[in-house]
């Protein structure tokens, strides 16, 4: 079945899929997107050892690139403009 419209995740969700593009062990295992309050994030996921030997998966989220790539906007105070007198002769 195909889907006209690209899959958005719900807030606080995401999907992970095997990396089959995987050539170094530095490289995901897992990668995938996800939501986090509203924000769309890229995940990835590497399969591990514990020291205790039961085998565990590390995440590692980061902003997608659509969103990394628009500035935050932070809103400076606005400050009060000075008080001129145009009927100054300079």
């Amino acid at each position: 079945m195909a889907y006209d419209t690209p899959y958005t995740p719900k807030d606080n969700t995401a999907t992970l899929f095997k990396n089959d593009f995987k050539e170094k062990e530095t490289q995901p295992d897992l990668k995938g997107d996800g939501m986090i309050n509203g924000q769309l994030v890229k995940i990835s996921g590497w399969r591990k050892i514990a020291s205790n030997g039961k085998p565990l998966l590390s995440l590692s989220f980061q902003p997608k690139e659509e969103q990394a790539a628009k500035p935050v906007a932070k809103s400076a105070p606005k400050q009060a403009e000075p008080d001129f007198d145009d009927d100054m002769p300079f």
